[in-house]
């Protein structure tokens, strides 16, 4: 369907590559001039106080910053020629419109496009049109740069039955690009089962279970950049979050959505959303797997709700010389009327103060007095309300809620009855006691329960749309957390489940949506797979039976194979030789091994005088190699990665079948070559031949 690259680094005026490049040396004119229309601003003598000043002025900045052009970014990646101009039907005859697609919009100084947002309506087709729907697409041209210059167009004659289907030679390239730095965007190589969902709308959830290197994680992020664009003026008012499985994979992803123009959108952990204590503990498996599953929401809610109790005592306000009773049974009705309507604690015991005022105002009007809403007020400010309420429905703090639950045995079998076994309670129970909160040593899943308590107290606040990443590993109370972030807004889940790696992984995405609150969320799948070379998916895959019995099998569709190999070695030694092989090629190294490898491994690369990153260190063209600990290795990616002790991978973990997935995920971080050391035999679930090479 293309005709071969055009390639040509100089060529008379009338040449389509160099009328290309003049197209391109004017589109960086107009940006730069629209990026210094913004920076002239003079906003002195526009608002009317300091706080409008400097809000106008931190939104020109960041106007400024997203108008930046990037030198070895292309501002444009594609050409689109109409046969008829958008919106025209053909009866009118209007001719076609030529289109530049590209990471964001510019105009000419007259307002004409230059570049056409690859968000915008008009761009969809350069994603989608096909010789069998070419959406009345004549020519679709890519190009091909190498740093920031133009080097290279090849075309597509959508509408031309003539024509022979061929692969795109650039789009394999720029799927095939050395990796070096932070995860770039796919932009340029978005394909149609990858926009449909990108595109999907803002009210839906959609959550996407993709394999290694199918692209989920950049089409969650463009995903987020979409909605940004079509609800711009929404989503500015309530906020937008992506959330990571660690800092190393965050800072692997922060420059996706600036390299689009998008600054606004807040990254985090889910650790970071529960940071209401100091996490200084940690729990084993059996704790863990009790402090995060769903029932526990329930266990926290029945400890919360037995701090209300029903009136003994009446209320008696005084008032001058008057006094208005309120009876105990009148009192018991509004609290039964306050727990009936199941709204948040903190809510309940804020508006009872004000139902008994009501009534005592009930009581001055049958009197013949004429209170007003600051009588009404004045009285649930009074001692004796204030009393009454304390006493009936009193204050409580999430953190000392959970710290009572966790070291009181019968506090917790009281409100775990018919819940929680005896076991399971032992299983979470503090073995000592703890004096207080600052005191605790709390662990992650502490923090979350604190964060579930704190909820049912007062409502968290919600956000637009969250993108949640790596979400097979999240027990259901961290779905739950995650869940009341997006309460009034929707959600992108992205996950892949052969690559659960906690004793708590989903088993279904329905389960997570329905932990989520996002039951109606629609689940989409990718298989095919763009980053991981036929022969490395394929070897995985043989761990899927065992691992994720009944997933599709990522197919890759890269044409290169890329590298394979399987060696028998008798050291480290020998590790740091294959890792500088690899390190001979262009692009980023990875060496991945068990944790407990990893300062073995560190000292054998020491010795040899290579210098080596940690996870989360961004390469560079002088230092190339990471070494990654096998619990860090998701979510990310290199173009060779040397995978070290294959069986050590699989001991390092608490059960066979998770330390199977733990290796899958890390035999799946090559983008162009993979080369497997071990000494140890390899796990009986990789038997059978292997290339030696390739």
């Amino acid at each position: 369907m293309s005709t071969p690259a055009h390639e040509q680094l100089d060529g008379p005026p009338g040449d389509p590559l160099a009328r290309e490049r003049s197209h391109l040396a004017s589109s960086r004119s107009a940006l730069r001039a629209m990026r210094e229309d913004v920076e002239a601003l003079d906003i002195s003598d526009v608002t009317a106080n300091w706080v409008n000043a400097a809000v106008l002025a931190r939104q020109i900045d960041e106007r400024i910053k997203a108008l930046a052009d990037l030198s070895d970014t292309p501002l444009f990646f594609g050409r689109l020629d109409y046969l008829h101009a958008p919106g025209a039907s053909r009866a009118e005859g209007a001719e076609g419109e030529q289109f530049y697609i590209g990471r964001r919009h510019v105009h000419d100084a007259g307002g004409d496009p230059m570049v056409i947002d690859w968000r915008a309506p008009v761009s969809q087709p350069f994603y989608r049109a096909s010789r069998k729907s070419p959406m009345d697409v004549a020519l679709r041209r890519r190009f091909g740069y190498t740093g920031g210059d133009l080097t290279a167009y090849e075309d597509e004659h959508l509408s031309d039955p003539a024509e022979a289907a061929t692969t795109s030679k650039l789009l394999q390239q720029e799927i095939e690009r050395p990796r070096v730095g932070p995860m770039r965007d796919i932009v340029a190589t978005i394909q149609p089962e990858q926009d449909e969902i990108v595109r999907s709308g803002l009210g839906g959830t959609v959550c996407v279970q993709g394999g290694p290197g199918t692209g989920k994680t950049a089409v969650g992020l463009h995903r987020v950049a979409y909605l940004l664009y079509a609800h711009r003026e929404r989503l500015a008012r309530t906020g937008t979050l992506v959330i990571g499985p660690n800092r190393s994979f965050l800072h692997y992803i922060e420059q996706v959505l600036p390299a689009l123009g998008e600054l606004s959108v807040q990254q985090a952990t889910v650790d970071d959303l529960v940071a209401q204590v100091e996490v200084r503990g940690t729990d084993d498996a059996a704790a863990a797997v009790v402090k995060g599953d769903a029932r526990l929401a329930e266990v926290l809610r029945r400890a919360l709700y037995s701090h209300v109790s029903m009136p003994a005592e009446p209320v008696v306000v005084v008032r001058g010389s008057r006094r208005w009773r309120v009876p105990a049974y009148e009192l018991e009705e509004l609290v039964r009327e306050l727990l009936d309507r199941d709204i948040r604690y903190g809510a309940a015991r804020a508006a009872l103060p004000q139902r008994i005022a009501h009534a005592v105002l009930v009581r001055m009007e049958r009197a013949g007095e004429a209170p007003d809403d600051r009588v009404q007020d004045t009285v649930a400010r009074n001692g004796a309300v204030k009393a009454a309420v304390k006493a009936v429905w009193p204050a409580v703090e999430p953190a000392k809620l959970v710290l009572r639950l966790l070291s009181d045995a019968d506090f917790l079998a009281e409100h775990a009855e018919g819940l929680l076994d005896e076991d399971e309670q032992k299983a979470i129970l503090w073995a000592r006691p703890v004096r207080g909160v600052r005191s605790a040593r709390w662990s992650a899943a502490d923090a979350v329960l604190i964060d579930e308590a704190a909820d049912l107290i007062e409502r968290t606040h919600s956000l637009g749309h969250v993108v949640l990443d790596e979400a097979q590993d999240l027990s259901p109370m961290q779905y739950r957390a995650v869940g009341r972030r997006c309460t009034t807004g929707s959600a992108t889940v992205l996950g892949d489940l052969a690559q659960g790696t906690t004793p708590w992984a989903t088993r279904s995405w329905e389960e997570a949506l329905a932990h989520l609150g996002k039951r109606e969320g629609v689940v989409e799948e990718l298989t095919a797979g763009f980053r991981v070379p036929t022969d490395v998916i394929a070897y995985a895959s043989r761990l899927l039976p065992h691992i994720a019995p009944g997933l599709t099998p990522v197919a890759s569709v890269r044409e290169n194979p890329g590298f394979f190999e399987v060696r028998t070695i008798s050291g480290p030694a020998e590790v740091v030789t294959a890792c500088e092989e690899s390190l001979r090629h262009e692009g980023s190294t990875g060496l991945i091994a068990a944790d407990a490898r990893i300062p073995v491994l560190a000292g054998a690369l020491a010795a040899a005088g290579i210098a080596h990153l940690s996870p989360g260190e961004e390469t560079t063209r002088e230092t190339r190699l990471t070494l990654v600990p096998a619990s860090l290795a998701k979510g990310l990616e290199y173009d060779y990665v040397v995978l070290d002790e294959p069986q050590a991978v699989v001991d390092g973990e608490p059960d066979e079948r998770t330390g199977l997935r733990r290796l899958y995920v890390a035999l799946t971080r090559a983008v162009s070559g993979l080369t497997v050391t071990h000494t140890a035999p390899l796990p009986g679930q990789l038997a059978g031949r292997v290339p030696s090479g390739g």
